[in-house]
């Protein structure tokens, strides 16, 4: 048996190809996967390795430069980190050496104005020269240190990026008015924001402190220990001397180096579950080819198998035999796929290296497990798929040696399966249904696990589906003359082939599907919540998501061609009990910036220190137009507000919206996100430009229109599709192998049909045309199932974003929908040009002997 299993396998070898390219591309996409994310994740933790080569312990104030800090002082946290705590610090037994470190966002523009690199990379901090004027930390390779106000240094890479050199004047800009200051020196750094594309600009310390933190305040303070001294040892000496409570975090180097490798760990192992999880719906979709390539298989051997069984084979043997087939085909390309998946690894580090010359690079990483997990799979899948068809030829009656025909299927299998497939079906669609209902993410378990069911149950009802469903293009395959009327025929007479070879497209349309539809629909709701109440030509505001300076409204308000203008301020004040962001802006030119949507009360006393909340929070809040809200501030002090007015959900002016000045009465220094403007002439060319110049052409503040809010959020999503799409490439290229194997068995199996339509007549030209419009309808069929499957799923997704997502309804994108289709025929058309070759080119005569 196990040399029958060898020679069937040879025999059969064309065949057995594109079952074997199944295999090897799932398992490669696997084994790819696993590489790269082990190479980068090394590559990653040898970067940060440094980061605290130089740290005994750290101490760190967590309220610096954050909004905590002023809450933390109102209610008596004073404690900083100052000159008076680093010599504290030194002074201790243990201790070799204090630094105090300021550290916070810092942009560089480069010639142009524009900000140079990545805006969440962007870094300054303090110079920290010893007696010999050298900081360790950061060695010159030109120039010096700064020294003054106007001095600043740069790390290498931003400076070449730049073209900056050590005399040039330098344009930066923290969360304030851009400064100009003279290049005084260029210096190399291990720091890993640096080494993945970042800039680090470094001040002398007390500008560095004025402009990132406060003045004679430090963000933290780095020891260095004694000889002799481990970093636990001086660790226990710094903690009684750091004021009690939780301001203050202290640890030692080791303890933040492992922290941080942890977090590298973490996020490389997300990246690898994120692409591991499309690599097995490539491998789910090549069960579907498998299986069927061995179904037709044993139906193409149902004489052979006869005779074995005749002659004494055993059923267990019978199965054995194709289970050996299939192991065999499972191990070789498996070992193919990790080969392949090497490459794979390989090109995507290289891939990101091109994206970003600074991301982290190494040596390819191999390891044991990758090995083993991608011939395990492999092998595994391959039998697995294997083992019904297996089973079904272990049931073939030695008389079917006599008989010239297939095997008929029963009426009782077909009844069992489509009741099995209707339960499926059903109790998924009802799961679906349930989750979606539920308007939260509390549905997203059921509709996960409805539409796992739903796909399940859909595969097994494709070949009942599959007659009314042809059924319905039967007038156009008419249109093709004989031939199309052979493709129609042909296309429902197995049912179970056409299943079988659609079913890999359907899962493949029906994720596409489902994330082009979820794409359009989050799209479209962000689109009108962000600009729907919005009537300001520009928006300002800063790039890296800071509060803007408190001098940027009223530098803008001065531009010309301003008709109107206001900041956009965020206080968070518990209101009824329940902390809620409270937006503020100008009550005398709100109706000039924005459109307010009422449902109920009116915007009348608004400038009078009336509130106005939206439809949500009103709902939440159990409040109407002239309610009464208790209101606690950050001071703890509390008031009474009055509900002016109600409008509509999900715009940009948030949750609740009061008068600027009455919410500087209670926050002197409220959150400034943006603002603002409505210009004379519209949104102009020359009133952005003006509005720039009126920041200093400060490179951390973004000047965005409408249509510029618009473009970065459909980027976004954009990219984010795109990205998915290329994942699901894999599971869509391994769906046309599938097309292509069942054409080409079909052809084989057929070839003395074939042969008869040649001999009365279908020319070569009708010959091809008829296995091309069978696979164009067989390709249609599973792409049609598959659209409407992602839809619905994609509604009760869209079902459970509600509660986050305000507003939020599906829209389905016809036109890209119609292009899912299109292509599908395409597919159907590409798959189909070699198995339509080769029946055009089978000999009449020996085609008709044919047994």
């Amino acid at each position: 048996m196990y040399r029958t299993a060898l020679r069937n396998v040879l025999a059969h070898k064309g065949r057995l190809l594109m079952t074997a390219l199944a295999v090897m591309l799932g398992t490669a996409f696997v084994a790819g996967t696993m590489v790269f994310s082990d190479t980068f994740g090394k590559a990653m933790r040898d970067s940060n390795s440094k980061s605290y080569s130089d740290v005994s312990v750290q101490v760190v104030d967590r309220a610096a430069g954050s909004a905590a800090s002023a809450r933390q002082k109102s209610e008596g946290g004073t404690a900083t980190l100052t000159d008076a705590t680093v010599q504290q610090l030194a002074a201790l037994p243990g201790t070799a050496g204090a630094r105090g470190v300021v550290s916070g966002f810092t942009g560089v523009a480069d010639r142009k104005g524009d900000l140079i690199g990545q805006v969440w990379a962007a870094k300054g901090a303090n110079f920290a020269p010893g007696p010999d004027g050298k900081d360790p930390r950061y060695p010159m390779v030109e120039g010096q240190g700064p020294k003054t106000a106007k001095e600043v240094a740069l790390d290498r890479k931003t400076a070449e990026k730049a073209g900056y050199k050590v005399g040039d004047t330098v344009r930066v800009a923290a969360n304030g008015p851009v400064v100009e200051a003279k290049l005084t020196g260029v210096f190399t750094t291990d720091d890993p924001v640096v080494n993945t594309g970042g800039t680090l600009t470094l001040f002398d310390k007390a500008t560095a402190q004025q402009t990132l933190l406060e003045p004679g305040r430090y963000s933290s303070v780095v020891l260095t220990a004694k000889p002799g001294t481990s970093q636990d040892a001086l660790l226990a000496q710094v903690q009684p001397a750091m004021p009690s409570g939780d301001r203050f975090d202290v640890e030692t180097g080791a303890k933040l180096n492992a922290d941080e490798q942890k977090m590298i760990t973490e996020a490389t192992s997300s990246m690898r579950t994120m692409l591991l999880v499309f690599a097995f719906i490539s491998l789910f979709v090549g069960i579907f080819i498998i299986a069927n390539t061995f179904t037709m298989l044993v139906a193409q051997r149902t004489k052979e198998l006869a005779l074995m069984r005749a002659i004494g084979a055993s059923r267990k043997q019978v199965t054995r035999s194709v289970l050996i087939e299939a192991l065999l085909i499972g191990t070789v390309s498996a070992a193919a796929g990790l080969v392949a998946g090497i490459g794979i690894g390989a090109g995507m580090q290289s891939l990101i290296g091109s994206l970003n010359e600074n991301m982290p690079n190494g040596s390819l990483v191999i390891r044991p497990l990758t090995v083993v997990v991608t011939v395990v799979v492999g092998v595994v899948v391959t039998v697995l798929s294997a083992l019904l068809p297996a089973v079904r030829a272990s049931r073939i009656a030695p008389v079917a040696a006599m008989s010239s025909g297939d095997q008929p299927v029963s009426q009782k299998s077909l009844v069992v399966r489509n009741t099995i497939g209707s339960v499926l079906a059903g109790g998924g669609l009802a799961l679906i249904g349930y989750g979606a209902s539920t308007g939260n993410d509390s549905g997203r378990l059921p509709v996960g696990a409805g539409a796992f069911l739903a796909l399940i149950g859909v595969f097994v009802l494709l070949p009942l589906l599959s007659r009314p469903v042809v059924a319905l293009v039967g007038p156009l395959l008419r249109l093709g003359g004989t031939p199309g009327r052979l493709a129609q025929r042909n296309a429902v007479r197995n049912p179970r082939r056409t299943a079988a070879t659609a079913a890999a497209l359907t899962i493949g349309l029906t994720l596409v599907t489902g994330l082009t539809v979820i794409g359009a629909s989050v799209n479209d709701t962000v689109d009108r919540a962000v600009t729907s109440s919005m009537k300001a030509d520009y928006i300002v505001g800063a790039a890296n998501g800071m509060s803007l300076s408190e001098q940027v409204p009223a530098q803008i308000a001065k531009a010309p061609g301003v008709a109107a203008s206001s900041a956009m301020t965020t206080a968070f004040w518990e209101l009824n009990g329940t902390t809620k962001a409270v937006n503020g802006v100008d009550a005398a030119v709100l109706d000039q910036l924005a459109d307010v949507q009422l449902t109920s009360g009116s915007a009348a006393g608004f400038a009078k220190g009336e509130l106005m909340v939206d439809e949500d929070a009103a709902k939440k809040l159990n409040v109407t137009a002239g309610s009464v809200l208790n209101v606690t501030f950050p001071d703890e002090s509390t008031g009474r507000f009055t509900v002016g007015g109600v409008y509509k959900a999900g715009g940009m002016l948030g949750p609740v919206l009061l008068a600027n000045s009455e919410l500087v009465k209670h926050e002197p220094k409220p959150y400034i996100s943006d603002v603002l403007v409505k210009g004379k002439d519209g949104a102009t060319d020359g009133l952005k430009q003006a509005l720039k110049d009126a920041t200093g052409a400060n490179p951390v503040i973004d000047v965005k229109s409408k249509q510029d809010v618009r473009d970065a959020f459909s980027q976004t999503i954009t990219f984010a599709l795109n990205l998915m799409y290329g994942l699901l490439g894999m599971a869509v290229l391994i769906a046309i192998l599938g097309v292509v194997n069942t054409l080409a068995m079909s052809v084989f199996e057929r070839k003395r049909e074939i042969g008869m339509l040649r001999a009365i007549g279908l020319d070569r030209r009708g010959i091809k045309r008829m296995v091309r419009m069978e696979s164009v309808v067989i390709s249609l069929f599973g792409a049609g199932i598959g659209l409407l499957l992602g839809c619905f799923i994609a509604w009760a997704i869209n079902g459970t974003l509600k509660s986050s997502l305000s507003g939020l309804t599906t829209v389905l994108p016809f036109g890209q929908l119609a292009l899912f289709l299109a292509l599908a025929g395409v597919v159907g058309l590409v798959a189909a040009i070699w198995p339509a070759r080769r029946a055009s080119k089978l000999d009449i005569l020996s085609s008709i002997k044919t047994d």
